[in-house]
């Protein structure tokens, strides 16, 4: 231990520097303790779960207020952490915002909870039959019609008259109209008119011709029921079961005539591929042409009668 001489006076006393005699630290303070050995003193009585002895100086300062300067830093700084959210100093990790979010939504699932109200469960649908919807579009066309389906003679009293038959009644009324068209041209060239050869006058001359075609097939063939060559040559128009006619078959019968001369004539010429022998004409009216006889009214009731009793 080092200290001043007893003799020496106040003002030449100096501070007394004293030695710890365990671990030869230098004491600065007037304390009997060492701080040294204070601190391995107690990693050793932690090491052997010895309580550390608590002592008077530590005491005291435990017990001895904090200054007025230091609370207010303190509180200053807890504040200002906790508006950065910032981690006080004894937290052993710095905090994240999950435990205030997960606070948040508690709070949102406690004042929506008496708001929603229970949804009726659903029932499960029932399993539905798969059926076939077939949609129609545009209408079918059938064309496995048998030859037996086609209008042609039902008796066998009444034939089709033969394809030279017609051709000289046919001959015959052409000969009519050319005769006809031949007297109305000698009445014009009579009364001063001229006939030129230009195209326009062409088709005034075919569209007359072909008025004087349609208006000869009109009123013989609804008025008379058949034309002259026919009368001539001993034909006759019925229907498809012997009988005579009626005038709403001489009508369509003469709406086919104007359609084969429209055609030029091709509706005549038709028959020569037709399988019974039918003319346009012929098809569209259910009529045609014989040379036999027509079946009477009576006779036509009575074949109705027996074809009926015998079905």
């Amino acid at each position: 231990m080092i200290c001043g001489f007893p003799g020496s006076s106040a003002a030449q006393k100096r501070p007394v520097i004293r030695i710890c005699s365990k671990c030869g630290a230098l004491l600065l303070d007037d304390s009997e303790s060492c701080s040294f050995c204070a601190v391995e003193s107690a990693e050793n009585r932690r090491t052997a779960n010895v309580p550390e002895p608590v002592t008077v100086a530590a005491r005291a300062a435990d017990e001895a207020p904090e200054p007025e300067w230091r609370l207010e830093v303190s509180r200053r700084l807890e504040q200002y952490r906790a508006r950065r959210g910032y981690a006080r100093p004894d937290d052993s990790q710095s905090g994240l915002p999950f435990q205030r979010a997960a606070a948040v939504a508690e709070v949102e699932e406690v004042e929506l909870e008496p708001r929603e109200r229970p949804r009726p469960a659903r029932q499960p649908q029932r399993s539905r039959a798969h059926e076939r919807v077939d949609i129609c579009i545009q209408p079918e066309l059938n064309f496995s019609s048998s030859p037996e389906d086609r209008a042609r003679p039902q008796t066998a009293l009444v034939p089709v008259a033969s394809l030279a038959e017609r051709r000289w009644a046919g001959f015959l009324d052409g000969l009519f109209l050319a005769l006809t068209c031949a007297g109305f041209v000698g009445l014009f060239h009579s009364l001063g008119g001229r006939l030129t050869l230009t195209k326009t006058d062409v088709i005034v001359y075919l569209s007359v011709a072909y008025l004087f075609y349609g208006v000869y097939f009109f009123l013989f063939t609804v008025l008379a029921g058949t034309t002259p060559g026919m009368q001539l040559a001993g034909l006759t128009v019925v229907r498809l079961d012997g009988s005579l006619p009626d005038s709403r078959q001489l009508l369509w019968r003469t709406f086919g005539y104007l359609l084969s001369g429209a055609t030029l004539m091709l509706g005549f010429v038709w028959a020569i591929w037709d399988e019974d022998r039918f003319t346009w004409q012929d098809r569209m009216s259910q009529t045609y042409i014989t040379a036999a006889a027509p079946l009477a009214a009576l006779d036509t009731m009575e074949m109705r009668a027996s074809a009926h009793r015998n079905g």
